[in-house]
């Protein structure tokens, strides 16, 4: 079986506000404001370029972001997350 590969919105549905190390993300499709905080964002930024599975998203947060630590289990914990808000799917 395959892996599954998650995709995000589009960044132009978005309206992004920061304040201070968190984001309000105004999603125009959904009419639903969301308040963001790190690697949420991170990781819309990344899955808005192409989708990809969650090791090898892991690997591109690492790259781009000093990461504290790389917990696969807690990156697809925050997937989980950005899904339940709409902001992220599965294919």
């Amino acid at each position: 079986m395959p892996e599954v590969a998650y995709h995000a919105v589009a960044l132009d549905t978005l309206r992004l506000v920061a304040a201070d190390d968190l984001i309000f993300a105004y999603h125009r499709a959904s009419g639903i404001t969301h308040l963001l905080a790190p690697p949420a964002p991170e990781i819309l930024n990344i899955l808005a370029e192409a989708p990809m599975r969650a090791d090898e998203l892991l690997v591109q947060l690492a790259a781009l972001y000093d990461l504290a630590d790389g917990d696969l289990a807690m990156l697809v914990a925050r997937l989980d997350e950005l899904i339940a808000a709409g902001l992220v799917w599965r294919a």
